[in-house]
C-alpha cells in the first residue's frame, strides 16, 4: 500500500500528491519509487488526460532528505546525490515529461532544489503567492543530477537561471511568476480551484490532439527551428475522435 503518494482520480484528471508533510515531502528513494509506480499507473490509463502533480500540507517538495543520504551513507563527495537517488528521479521525471497527459505542477508552498527539478518537468505549472522556491545546491556544495541547468534557463533564461543558482536565494509565489518559472501564482486559497479550472478545460479537448501537442513542443524545445518545422509538417498522428469532434462542432453552428 503506498504511503508517500496519495492518487485522487475525479472524472478525467488525477492529482498526484506527494505525502510526507511531516518531512515537507522531502524527496526519498522510497517516494520516488511510489511516484514512479503511480505515474506508470496513470499514464497508461486512457480515460485520464490530465495528471496534477502537487504536495500534502505546506509543501511542494522541500528537496531531498539529507537525514536519508546520511543515514544511508551517500557518498556525497562529488556533489551528486548518490546513484540509486538519481536513478529514480530522472525515470520519474522523463515519465513526467513523456508522458500522453497534460502535467500540471501546483505548487502549494515550500519548493525548493530536487522538488523544483521535479516540477520543471510539468507542461504548466501553477503556483501559490505565498509560496517560497529556490535553487539551493549551492548552500551545502551539491550540484543538480535531475536536469535543472538544462530545464530552468528555458523559463528564465541562462542569466536569470545563474543567479538563482549561483545565490541560492528564495523568491515568492509572485516572484516566480514574474520570473516565468509558474504562469500564474494566486492566494493559496484560490489555487486548487484555478488548477481545476485548467485541468477541466483540457480535459474536454481531444487527448490525442494533446498527445500530439506534447510530442511537438517537445520538439520544439529541443531542436532548431528548421528541424521542428520539419517535424511539424511531416509527423502524423492517430487522433480518431476527431471526426466526432468536429461533427458536434459543425451542428453547434446550424
Amino acid at each position: 500500500m503506498n504511503q508517500n503518494i496519495i492518487i485522487n482520480i475525479n472524472d478525467k484528471v488525477a492529482e498526484i500528491i506527494l505525502n510526507r508533510p511531516e518531512r515537507m515531502n522531502a524527496i526519498t528513494i522510497d517516494l520516488l519509487k511510489e511516484l514512479k509506480d503511480a505515474l506508470l499507473s496513470v499514464n497508461k490509463d486512457e480515460s485520464l488526460s490530465v495528471i496534477i502533480l502537487t504536495g500534502a500540507g505546506k509543501a511542494f517538495s522541500a528537496g531531498v532528505d539529507l537525514r536519508q543520504l546520511e543515514a544511508n551513507g551517500t557518498d556525497v563527495s562529488s556533489g551528486g546525490v548518490g546513484k540509486e537517488l538519481d536513478k529514480y528521479a530522472n525515470e520519474v521525471i522523463k515519465l513526467l515529461e513523456e508522458s500522453p497527459k497534460a502535467i500540471i505542477s501546483k505548487i502549494n508552498g515550500f519548493c525548493f532544489t530536487g522538488g523544483l527539478e521535479l516540477a520543471l518537468a510539468a507542461d504548466l505549472i501553477y503556483i501559490a503567492n505565498e509560496a517560497k522556491l529556490g535553487d539551493t545546491h549551492a548552500i551545502l556544495g551539491f550540484r543538480p543530477s535531475w536536469g535543472l541547468t538544462q530545464r530552468l534557463p528555458k523559463y528564465i533564461g541562462i542569466a536569470r537561471a545563474k543567479e538563482l543558482s549561483f545565490t541560492a536565494k528564495t523568491i515568492s509565489g509572485i516572484q516566480a511568476a514574474e520570473y516565468g518559472i509558474a504562469l500564474e501564482a494566486l492566494p493559496r486559497e484560490e489555487l486548487d480551484s484555478r488548477v481545476n479550472e485548467i485541468a477541466i478545460k483540457i480535459s474536454k479537448n481531444s487527448p490525442n490532439s494533446i498527445r500530439a501537442y506534447k510530442d511537438l513542443y517537445s520538439v520544439a524545445s529541443n531542436k532548431g527551428l528548421a528541424d521542428g518545422l520539419e517535424y511539424e509538417a511531416n509527423t502524423s498522428y492517430d487522433i480518431p475522435e476527431v471526426r466526432e469532434r468536429v461533427q458536434e462542432f459543425l451542428k453547434k453552428l446550424r
